[in-house]
């Protein structure tokens, strides 16, 4: 496996993002890499493209110097994309993708389409923090770094709950808490912490779930109009979904909301033997085989019938 120290030879300019609507692990990731570059290769002008991120990460170093404007640049040298199973998840940054000279794509989804000049993509990894911290030098990574991967981690996990959790990721994870991070900060921060608002909706969403597939499944869905009665975004219902498939007697849960743009996101979790990429990528979308998403077209009941269709077909 190359490090990133081969691909920055002869490279002027650096260009990161990640996935639309960036999590803790797309958010750990990039700024892992930003920070880990402009430590070591101060040389090289760096830059993250990403959608404005939850204001819970802004602990991590380099938060601030994200750029969500997206503005006209010259051809980036170099463009790494992080966490983005398809090139039409980087959103606004294509536009940098079809212009950069040569593209990286590092990732750990099992659907990733392996869309980039070089793809480097582990579907049995935890994250995409996981993943490029392979591609560093330890001796290199400073303390910021490691808060940044660290987080992702955390995030993708579950606080190393879930099965994607691994004894590298558990190496890995040794191996950046040795640079003295605040861990308790770090997984509250990044995992648990939340808002009034946030509570309130939270609540309101798991009030308001149904069974569906012969007690199988469980859903629940918030409209735009719902979410500005409560004051809340999309980026402030992260782990609505996790606590639904928390629900005894279930094999999977499934969250839909409206986006601004009036389309469906949804977001699918499962247990054994329940594998929702399947069903997602029925939808366009994709993940792993436990976690899983689509961006759909439609009225909100017609997408609802049409996933509970389908994940009634994959029971």
């Amino acid at each position: 496996m190359p490090e990133i120290k081969d691909y920055l030879e002869n490279v002027n300019t650096l260009c990161i993002t990640g996935h639309v609507r960036p999590d803790g692990d797309c958010v750990g990731s990039c700024l892992g890499l930003f920070l880990y570059v402009r430590k070591n290769f101060p040389e090289v002008s760096v830059q993250v493209y990403l959608e404005e991120p939850s204001e819970k990460l802004a602990f991590i170093d380099g938060f601030n110097e994200i750029d969500s404007e997206y503005p006209d640049h010259e051809a980036y040298d170099l463009m790494i994309c992080l966490d983005c199973a398809g090139r039409d998840r980087i959103g606004k940054a294509e536009k940098y993708f079809k212009d950069a000279k040569h593209t990286v794509n590092i990732d750990h989804h099992v659907s990733n389409t392996m869309f980039a000049d070089e793809n480097y993509v582990d579907g049995q990894s935890s994250s995409a923090s996981e993943e490029i911290f392979k591609f560093m030098e330890p001796e290199l990574i400073g303390r910021d770094t490691a808060i940044a991967l660290y987080t992702g981690i955390i995030y993708d996990t579950g606080v190393f709950k879930y099965r994607s959790t691994s004894p590298v990721t558990m190496q890995i994870a040794a191996e950046l808490m040795k640079h003295d991070i605040p861990t308790d900060l770090i997984i509250d921060e990044s995992f648990y912490a939340k808002t009034y608002e946030e509570n309130k909706i939270f609540g309101y969403a798991i009030l308001n779930s149904q069974l569906a597939c012969g007690g199988k499944v469980i859903y629940s869905a918030l409209t735009q109009k719902e979410m500005e009665e409560f004051g809340v975004s999309s980026k402030e219902l992260e782990g609505i979904v996790a606590q639904l498939r928390l629900t005894k007697g279930v094999l999977a849960a499934a969250f839909f909301t409206e986006t601004v743009a009036g389309d469906i996101k949804l977001s699918l979790r499962s247990i054994d033997p329940f594998d929702v990429n399947v069903v997602a990528q029925q939808f366009g979308g994709g993940g792993h085989i436990r976690a899983a998403g689509a961006t759909i077209k439609g009225s909100l009941d017609e997408c609802i019938a049409q996933v509970l269709s389908a994940m009634e077909k994959n029971l």
